[in-house]
């Protein structure tokens, strides 16, 4: 039997696990029912577990049969987004304002399935190490997992994960080496001025047409200081300010994001917004204020890993329907985190229907058994 069909006739009961992980969704941090759950499903097939990993992180530790010294870990993200689910599905979200809709309940059920198969299949030489992860929405659970010892307390080798993706579609799976997924940077920008009557600008030094400028000028980051060939983008998603037509504020606020594909490119990309800011300020006798929130660098596969994710890919779904050369995406993935510490690869299994974030989105049942075979085929390769 091939190790797919082996998932396609208990897709069914994996799909069950799903839904309900679908209809009672969880943010960053709060994943305490998915994770209750999820360290009963280990327990009881008898793997070693440990939970309250980061926050609410469940590790499964599951040791093969022959002796081995190298470990494997394979994670999966568990929470939700806070927005709200517009689908008419029986299973539907249970909470106003929280909805899994990127599909991370198909990825910890997915991963579920592979902890299942191989705790009943254990004739490899090593460690598996199963990582649920929170708060990948917010891009600080994987920071605080290593924080908590992840790889200190559960070492690991290599490590894997995926994602679904609609763009690709059903039936194929994606993986290239180098840059995959973009870093990501959030920012707020707060543009001082002197705020007076509407009719009397000269009395003032007014912030929205400062903060118009720089705008505009937050674009000449990525045209004209990095590298044509390297990918960047800095949008800025907010601007608030002023309470009043007739009033010019004393402030302004911006607020977004920048994206890029490289180290190098990120530092550069953060570096010219602050020299942007700082240069305008002056130019305008006041003050700009450039703060950067938590973000996260690029996600970056090794060679190897990426390899075994092709191969092991190929013999699931067959190699006409791998993609190496697939174009990297400008979304962002804090598993890029864990791939700082330790070498491995992210990989996409494609699916259809809306893509991530969209209100009506729901992972595909069906692509489960993709996901799931092409992981353990993935530890029979570097275990085997």
């Amino acid at each position: 039997m091939q190790v797919r069909d082996w998932f396609v006739e208990r897709q069914p009961e994996f799909a069950q696990w799903r839904q309900d992980l679908h209809a009672h969704p969880e943010l960053g941090f709060q994943e305490h029912r998915t994770a209750e759950q999820v360290a009963a499903k280990l327990r009881h097939w008898g793997l070693e577990v440990h939970e309250g990993i980061g926050g609410t992180g469940v590790v499964a530790v599951l040791p093969g049969k022959r002796s081995g010294n190298r470990r494997i870990g394979l994670r999966a993200d568990m929470d939700a987004l806070p927005m709200q689910e517009k689908t008419t599905l029986p299973y539907r979200s249970v909470h106003d304002g929280a909805f899994h809709g990127c599909g991370h309940d198909g990825h910890t059920a997915t991963l579920l399935a592979v902890a299942l198969h191989l705790s009943q299949n254990r004739d490899f030489a090593g460690t598996v190490n199963f990582i649920f992860q929170p708060a990948e929405e917010t891009l600080a659970g994987g920071a605080a997992m290593i924080a908590d010892g992840l790889f200190k307390r559960f070492p690991c080798d290599e490590i894997y994960g995926l994602h679904n993706n609609p763009m690709l579609g059903k039936g194929r799976v994606a993986v290239r080496e180098g840059a995959l997924l973009a870093a990501c940077d959030g920012f707020t920008i707060r543009v001082h001025g002197v705020g007076c009557h509407g009719g009397m600008p000269q009395q003032g030094n007014d912030p929205v047409v400062i903060a118009s400028q720089l705008v505009g000028m937050l674009q000449t980051v990525v045209s004209r200081s990095l590298d044509p060939l390297v990918a960047g983008v800095v949008s800025v998603g907010m601007m608030h300010g002023g309470s009043a037509p007739n009033v010019i504020p004393d402030m302004m606020e911006l607020r977004g994001t920048v994206r890029t594909m490289s180290v190098s490119a990120r530092e550069t990309a953060l570096r010219r917004m602050r020299e942007i800011c700082e240069g305008l300020a002056l130019a305008n006798s006041t003050r700009i204020d450039c703060e950067f929130g938590l973000g996260c660098p690029p996600t970056i596969n090794a060679p190897g890993p990426a390899a075994t994710v092709a191969a092991a890919a190929a013999r699931v779904v067959g190699a006409e329907s791998v993609d190496t050369r697939i174009t990297p995406l400008m979304a962002s993935e804090d598993f890029s985190y864990l791939l700082q510490e330790c070498p491995g690869a992210y990989f996409f299994v494609g699916q259809d229907g809306p893509f991530c974030h969209h209100p009506e989105f729901d992972f595909d049942d069906d692509i489960l058994p993709t996901g799931a075979a092409v992981f353990v085929e993935i530890v029979r390769d570097r275990l085997g």
